[in-house]
């Protein structure tokens, strides 16, 4: 016997999104805020995978976040928050 495959939205989820709450603090989602093209702020990461000039990959809770750009940096970084400078060409959700 085959179990039924677990919903894509937990109770969890769903209850904050049926409250209104803030999914970022209660979920751990990860926020990305991209200035122009100069800039990015990553919060709520759980940590890095890959860094170089050309690509930042992070970790996610529930997937991993590409930064790809020339002359990437990180300006600073906490492990809660992050500054991402350069060139950014691309942000994907993997």
């Amino acid at each position: 016997m085959s179990k039924n495959p677990t919903p894509k939205s937990p109770k969890k989820e769903l209850l904050v999104e049926s409250l209104k709450l803030p999914k970022d603090s209660l979920l751990g989602a990860s926020i990305v805020t991209v200035t122009g093209n100069l800039e990015a702020f990553v919060e709520n990461y759980k940590g890095m995978i890959e860094y170089t000039d050309e690509n930042i990959l992070l970790q996610g809770k529930t997937c991993k976040i590409s930064i790809q750009g020339k002359k990437l940096s990180i300006d600073y970084y906490t492990n809660e928050d992050m500054k991402i400078s350069g060139r950014i060409k691309c942000v994907q959700y993997l």
